[in-house]
């Protein structure tokens, strides 16, 4: 199994049984995405055996969205909430793609989440690394989740 197959394995896993939400896959992007509008990206990072990110990235409407669905409560603006819904989602991908990114040479270990928002910003967080973005279509829009680990 590779990247984008176990991305979308537990993509629909976890959304579809944390939070009740059906997750559509779509391809793989061919071209690495990092600049982002009104939108809202949650990272972890991976360190030891080896190193590199995952990241959730949402347009505002979709994040707000799925943290309606997450924790059953209204949400008019991108707020804490908000925030520390992508965020524990992304850490939940990142802890279940962890075993597949170890191996029994090394370990791999997880960062806190970290948040970004914005109306308008780039993320480049990986430089050299072999890396697969996956696109998902929940009831609220699309969203990606893409993987980033450093070339060895």
């Amino acid at each position: 199994m590779n990247f984008a197959e176990k991305i979308v394995d537990v993509t629909q896993e976890i959304f579809e049984t944390m939070i009740m939400v059906d997750v559509t896959a779509g391809e793989p992007l061919s071209e690495h995405k990092s600049r982002f509008q009104c939108s809202l990206s949650a990272m972890v990072g991976f360190a030891g055996f080896k190193q590199g990110n995952l990241t959730l990235h949402a347009p505002d409407a979709v994040a707000r969205g799925l943290t309606q669905d997450f924790l059953g409560m209204e949400v008019e603006s991108i707020n804490e909430d908000v925030e520390d819904a992508m965020g524990e989602l992304a850490n939940m991908l990142a802890g279940s793609l962890k075993p597949f990114i170890s191996s029994e040479n090394g370990k791999v270990e997880l960062s806190l989440p970290s948040v970004v928002h914005g109306e308008e910003y780039t993320l480049t967080v990986v430089n050299k690394a072999d890396w697969v973005i996956v696109p998902f279509t929940v009831s609220h829009g699309d969203f990606l989740v893409g993987l980033e680990i450093k070339k060895q």
